[in-house]
């Protein structure tokens, strides 16, 4: 190129300038310099049909502040211009590109269009990445905007929808633009943006290849880039997994062939819990459990076994002489779908035949309340007390001495190793819910009832209104289990109730004298009633109205939670 110094008159922007035709530019920064010191950096010009004309191609900005200036003064300088070859576009408009890329980044849709006209000036995308300084991925993704419709392009340049949704439109085929266009010239309708929009344009599911199985080229659908995410999809969900499966299925063969003892394919979507597993060697009978999200990622876990199993196994192993090699179980004879079906239809023609023998629904009943099931989960009342005294005095009591006897008994009949345990509040373990149900099948009605009375009294729920019921039902005498103890005494702080406790014992006489005395005075008053101690009368006989059958208050405060149970149900039993 040659330097030359040319009159203002002879210039004009080119054609080839990324800013042509744009409306004149904001010279606001470069003025002053201009008005100091004059244009100091050559202009890239080129001829323009005549040796006097040139045009423009990088230096736009320049150019308007230097007729700014010869409007100012009235006279214009020539403009120092470096000359191009003539006929030379595609090193006019990189040089274009160049110098406003290096000033201020075009939009987008700007860079495409320049980059499709070097493109059919013979630039390849290696060149233009080369000469702009940028990568081959980058020049791809410009050139990707080429594959919108011009209607999107325009509401991108201005700023009508947001760079990812126009990123995301540059993976959908030309008649999903279409309809994606009409819904966005619709008021009344809703045009997806952003990752809504990949969803619809996938139908709901965008999968990346990244999580495939099986080979890329094997696959024998569309498959659409996307240039911005670094990524590619699946157009066809569907065919998508046809193929994933297949890969599975190939997957969980290899590990049958390789050993293993079982393979399970948890369904889509169904996590793989470790903690609720057991790492367990091949050769000990683990399990390989492969597990399949909804997005197609697909991870094989080797080696576990559900805690349950891994518990059985331990039982089993212990009878074994040798249960370092335990036999490898065969494959499963029954898919999961005709296990299934087997199951429902022997449960209906089971549960139908077991109406007609009540006997053994009551062992079933009572077997299921023991050792609990899928369906069942009976607790007993953990009987929690408050503090250590009251917990002393629950452990005292002459009704807990004689249950616990009983329980023993029942324990007994069921062959329980655990003489002191509970009978009912089983893990729900289907062995065990069989075992019981085999035992309560050899036992006579009055053993099974014995048994079922246990169960039922380890699961009543302390405070509840069927504890009143049942004590009235069964004019339970809390008398005959029960007496005041210290315990009883240190929890009793009400001075009222105190006072009239002391009525009950001593008499309204003796109450009446002790008054306005401290509630520990009273208790000690009626301590010394109850043993007969200090010259008192003894009183052989006397419960609180709180331990009464049915419950009574001693105040009309209210608070009393017995009272309030047993007033709430005492009319669905007055009849009785």
């Amino acid at each position: 190129m040659q330097l030359a110094h040319i009159a203002l008159d002879r210039l004009n922007i080119s054609a080839a300038n990324m800013r042509q035709g744009k409306r004149a530019p904001d010279i606001s920064d470069i003025l002053p310099s201009v008005r100091a010191r004059g244009v100091l950096v050559p202009l890239l010009v080129r001829p323009n049909g005549s040796p006097e004309s040139f045009e423009i191609v990088a230096g736009r900005r320049r150019y308007f502040a230097a007729r700014s200036l010869a409007d100012e003064r009235g006279e214009a300088d020539p403009l120092p211009c470096a000359i191009m070859e003539d006929g030379d576009d595609a090193n006019a408009l990189e040089a274009s590109l160049i110098e406003n890329i290096a000033r201020l980044d075009p939009d987008e849709v700007s860079q495409w269009e320049t980059f499709s006209r070097l493109i059919s000036q013979g630039r390849t995308v290696a060149d233009i990445a080369a000469t702009f300084g940028i990568t081959e991925l980058m020049v791809k993704r410009i050139l990707a905007l080429g594959d919108l419709l011009p209607n999107i392009r325009e509401a991108y340049r201005r700023d009508e929808i947001d760079a990812e949704t126009a990123r995301h439109l540059t993976m959908a085929s030309k008649s999903q633009q279409k309809d994606w266009l009409a819904l966005f010239a619709d008021p009344e309708q809703y045009a997806p943006r952003s990752y809504q929009l990949k969803q619809w344009l996938f139908g709901g599911q965008s999968i990346s290849t990244k999580v495939a199985l099986f080979a890329i080229e094997d696959y024998p659908g569309l498959i659409v880039s996307d240039l911005f995410g670094e990524d590619s999809y699946f157009a066809d969900a569907d065919l998508f997994w046809q193929k994933q499966n297949e890969a599975i299925a190939a997957r969980r063969d290899a590990c049958l062939e390789a050993g293993w003892c079982e393979v399970v394919v948890l369904e889509p979507g169904q996590h793989f819990h470790a903690w609720d597993h057991e790492k367990t060697p091949k050769k000990k009978g683990g399990k390989v459990f492969i597990a399949v999200t909804h997005r197609g990622e697909v991870e094989c876990h080797e080696g576990w076994l559900s805690c349950k199993e891994a518990r059985r196994a331990r039982e089993t192993s212990e009878g074994d002489d040798n249960p370092e090699t335990p036999a490898k179980p065969s494959r499963p004879e029954l898919t999961g779908p005709m296990q299934n079906y087997v199951d429902l239809h022997r449960h209906a023609a089971v549960r139908a035949a077991m109406l007609d023998h009540p006997a053994v629904a009551l062992r079933l009943i009572v077997a299921h309340a023991i050792a609990g099931s899928g369906l069942w989960q009976v607790r007993p009342e953990p009987q929690r007390a408050a503090n250590e005294t009251i917990a002393a005095s629950l452990a005292g009591c002459k009704a807990e001495a004689a249950f616990a006897e009983k329980r023993r008994a029942v324990l007994a009949l069921l062959s329980s190793p655990d003489d002191d345990g509970r009978v009912a509040g089983g893990n729900g373990d289907a062995f065990a819910l069989a075992s019981v149900f085999a035992r309560l099948l050899t036992l006579s009605e009055d053993d099974v009832m014995r048994v079922l009375a246990i169960v039922m009294a380890e699961t009543l729920e302390a405070g509840s209104a069927v504890i009143e019921a049942l004590g009235n039902h069964l004019n339970v005498d809390m008398g005959a289990c029960w007496q005041a103890d210290d315990a009883f005494f240190d929890l009793l702080r009400d001075k009222e109730v105190a006072n009239s406790m002391l009525a009950d014992v001593g008499g309204k006489h003796v109450a009446d004298g002790n008054v306005a005395e401290k509630v520990k005075t009273q208790k000690k008053i009626i301590r010394d009633l109850l043993a007969g101690e200090n010259g008192r009368q003894k009183i052989e006989t006397w419960l609180p109205r709180w331990m009464k059958f049915p419950a009574e208050s001693y105040t009309d405060r209210g608070g009393f939670r017995t009272a309030d149970q047993w007033a709430r149900v005492k009319p669905l039993f007055a009849s009785k």
